[in-house]
């Protein structure tokens, strides 16, 4: 069975692709035959060895968080009816980027009619993340909110969330075709944060937000918390700008913001399960659709974190088996 494993901390060529037995269930455990992986951007920073303390990862290492695909064989103890059902699960330690993967049955969760393998698992992680976040945060009809790498994963299910909820979107991203992408997402406006000039953008348009989900942290973060009324909300759950951009604990207190951390958006095993299984839901109602922009063999798994570090990738990034 193929594998990619990481020997040590490096560039995307560090990803290398493993064969190693074929694995079985123990008591508990079952087997996906793995159809897509979901690949995250934080990936990238834990291959690079920039994890820090909130992702302490260390080398050697199977990257990878989650996958969606078919039962194959159940261990002594599983319900034999777990057999050929589809399944989206996490994987955590074990890695996610495989052929195969063997996983607690209670990690599973069956992927309804009329959602597809790889939206299920374009939805493990960011579909999480996304209604998390949604339950912590009100929002109400005619609420300015504005979503940051409003084209990435979690970025897209955002802005489809906000307008599903009645409110005015701002999407902020990179680039014309992520502009295009924003609209067709359903963004009342779309602005380029790396042309000068797009907080004013927001501001003409919104006369101040409500919300800011900010997925891209960095100036462009601490930039959109300038652009908050009082008593609005602020969250600073992204990091590909640099950094999260966590407001000013005195400055957030002098205008009422109620401000979130990536810390909020750490579940335990229990909330997990019934984020994830909101997203399903949603998706299986056509409330929301992941924004799959690329997807990449196994093998080129290298060529799936480049796509991310780059910018040049849309939504998100799978691996297909």
């Amino acid at each position: 069975m193929r594998v990619i494993e990481v020997a040590a901390f490096g560039g995307p060529e560090v990803l290398t692709v493993t064969e190693v037995p074929e694995p079985a269930p123990r008591p508990g455990e079952v087997r996906v035959e793995v159809a897509a992986a979901d690949v995250l951007w934080v990936e990238t920073a834990i291959r690079r060895g920039a994890g820090g303390t909130h992702f302490p990862v260390r080398a050697p290492y199977r990257p990878g968080v989650g996958v969606a695909g078919i039962v194959s064989a159940v261990g002594e103890g599983v319900d034999p009816a777990w057999t050929g059902r589809r399944v989206v699960t996490r994987t955590d330690e074990r890695g996610g980027y495989l052929e195969r993967a063997v996983v607690p049955v209670d990690n599973l969760l069956p992927v309804p009619d009329g959602v597809s393998l790889p939206d299920a698992a374009a939805l493990l992680h960011d579909g999480v993340t996304a209604m998390g976040l949604l339950d912590q945060v009100p929002l109400r009809p005619g609420d300015r909110v504005l979503v940051t790498a409003a084209t990435g994963g979690l970025g897209a299910l955002l802005v489809q969330e906000a307008r599903a909820a009645g409110g005015y979107v701002v999407a902020a991203c990179r680039g014309s075709a992520k502009r295009a992408a924003a609209y067709e997402l359903g963004a009342d406006l779309a602005v380029d944060y790396t042309e000068p000039g797009w907080t004013g953008l927001v501001r003409a348009a919104t006369g101040g937000l409500d919300v800011v989900l900010d997925g891209a942290g960095g100036g462009y973060g601490r930039a959109a918390f300038d652009l908050l009324r009082a008593g609005g909300w602020f969250s600073a759950h992204g990091t590909p700008a640099g950094d999260f951009a966590v407001p000013d604990a005195d400055a957030a207190a002098a205008q009422g913001v109620t401000v979130l951390s990536i810390a909020d958006v750490q579940f335990d095993a229990e909330r997990r399960r019934r984020h994830l299984r909101a997203a399903l839901d949603a998706a299986a109602a056509g409330r929301i659709k992941p924004l799959i922009g690329q997807t990449f063999p196994l093998h080129r798994a290298a060529d799936a974190h480049r796509a991310i570090e780059d910018r040049s990738a849309i939504g998100k990034t799978l691996l297909t088996v």
